[in-house]
């Protein structure tokens, strides 16, 4: 198991619940969940000849693929290439981390519209985009995560912030196989999503009450490519989209922090936000419920 999956009794108790376990892919040695699936699209595209590559990221998939690169060209003679371009808005904490990587062959560059910019810069086809909203390659190292899950045999509900949505859609499928081949239970799958984002959750619910700038800035992706498989697989389930205020993302981080005494980020609280929402519409669960702390 790559990253520990812990039981909260306290945290449970607090938010009126039976089981609940926090799955810390913050712990990932590459710091986030994004370091289960970057480093798979890159090694399959370097096993095809690639040896450049550029990432659109609002910090932590770049974080990923800027550890990856770096550990692999410790031990390579034909160095790799990774442009990584940001938005004007990240947070300033990660833009230093991830200008901590740059050298001769990582370069890092804010740009008004990066997502363009990719695009631009992909043109040349000797340059391979890292992007997981569009490359299913991406879905393969997130089962990883659905396998471990599975350890926690009463397992009923997990909640996780979504941007793209190939985390939660790798995850919800990997369940779906199982439960279809050997006859396993269902579980449900929920995304949460911030007042600045929301197109997914807006499928699940209608609340035009929350505008405002959202403090979770991993949150991007408007235009929600993997819309459709995914609001599928989740009403498949049972689960449910929630879109989380500030006010909600400073209650969870301030709940986790009393009940568990961990600091966690504000995406990472996205997940426990979700689940206060469903708690208070009455949800209950026999069996155990999943956050997923995913990192900064």
């Amino acid at each position: 198991m790559i990253t520990k999956q812990e039981k909260y009794p306290k945290l449970a108790s607090a938010l009126g619940m039976h089981s609940l376990f926090l799955k810390r892919e913050d712990l990932h040695p590459y710091g986030s969940h994004k370091g289960r699936s970057i480093p798979i699209m890159i090694d399959k595209y370097i096993n095809e000849g690639i040896v450049h590559f550029a990432i659109s990221s609002s910090g932590n998939a770049a974080l990923a693929a800027a550890y990856y690169i770096e550990k692999l060209n410790r031990d390579r003679e034909n160095k790799i290439k990774l442009d990584i371009l940001v938005g004007q808005h990240i947070s300033t904490k990660k833009l230093h981390k991830l200008e901590e990587f740059r050298n001769d062959h990582i370069n890092v560059t804010s740009h008004d519209r990066p997502i363009q910019t990719l695009f631009n810069i992909t043109k040349d086809l000797s340059i391979k985009a890292l992007r997981q909203s569009t490359d299913d390659n991406a879905l393969l190292g997130y089962r990883e995560i659905a396998e471990e899950l599975l350890e926690i045999k009463d397992l009923e509900a997990v909640f996780i912030g979504t941007s793209s949505g190939t985390t939660a859609q790798a995850i919800a499928e990997t369940f779906r196989e199982k439960k279809n081949n050997n006859g396993g239970k269902n579980i449900e799958m929920h995304i949460i999503q911030t007042s600045s984002c929301h197109p997914m959750a807006d499928n699940f619910i209608d609340d035009q009450s929350i505008d405002e700038l959202s403090i979770a800035d991993a949150i991007v992706d408007h235009t929600a490519l993997r819309r459709g498989d995914l609001t599928r697989l989740i009403k498949e389930n049972g689960g449910n989209g929630w879109i989380a205020s500030n006010e909600q993302i400073k209650i969870a981080q301030e709940l986790v922090s009393k009940y568990a005494d961990l600091n966690i980020s504000t995406n990472s609280a996205l997940s426990i936000a979700g689940l206060m929402q469903a708690v208070y519409t009455g949800k209950t669960w026999e069996g155990s419920v999943v956050c997923m702390i995913c990192g900064e």
